[in-house]
């Protein structure tokens, strides 16, 4: 059974800092590509950035491109969004999630399973 545990969310004040950590288990996941998106409340859930297996190409949101960085520890199944300059309107649930695709995709509709999430709150 596929698991997804995400970590590290929090209150921060705008222009701070988190890292959040998601946790795979259940299969290996080193041939997947793994995303990160989020969903406010009353908002669709929004891409924020993905890496590919290999772990050499990245894609970011325009939201987000410049200030978070997704990085991956294949051996350990787990996969790292760090952010940076932080603002209100990145106030969400933070999810991790893999896909199969051979492409990566920027739609949650194309991956395949996903954890609890993690709330990051960022105040004015």
């Amino acid at each position: 059974q596929v698991q997804l545990v995400e970590s590290g969310g929090g209150l921060v004040q705008t222009g701070g800092s988190l890292g959040l950590s998601c946790a795979a288990s259940g299969r290996t996941f080193e041939s997947l590509h793994m995303g990160w998106f989020r969903q406010a409340p009353g908002k669709e859930r929004e891409f924020v950035a993905l890496i590919t297996w290999s772990g050499t190409i990245t894609y970011y949101g325009d939201s987000v491109k410049g200030r978070f960085t997704i990085s991956r520890e294949t051996n350990r199944n787990t996969v790292q969004l760090q952010m940076n300059s932080l603002i209100p309107e990145d106030t969400a649930v933070y999810f991790c999630a893999p896909t199969a695709r051979i492409l990566p995709p920027r739609t949650s509709s194309e991956y395949d399973y996903w954890g609890q999430g993690t709330q990051v709150t960022v105040s004015s």
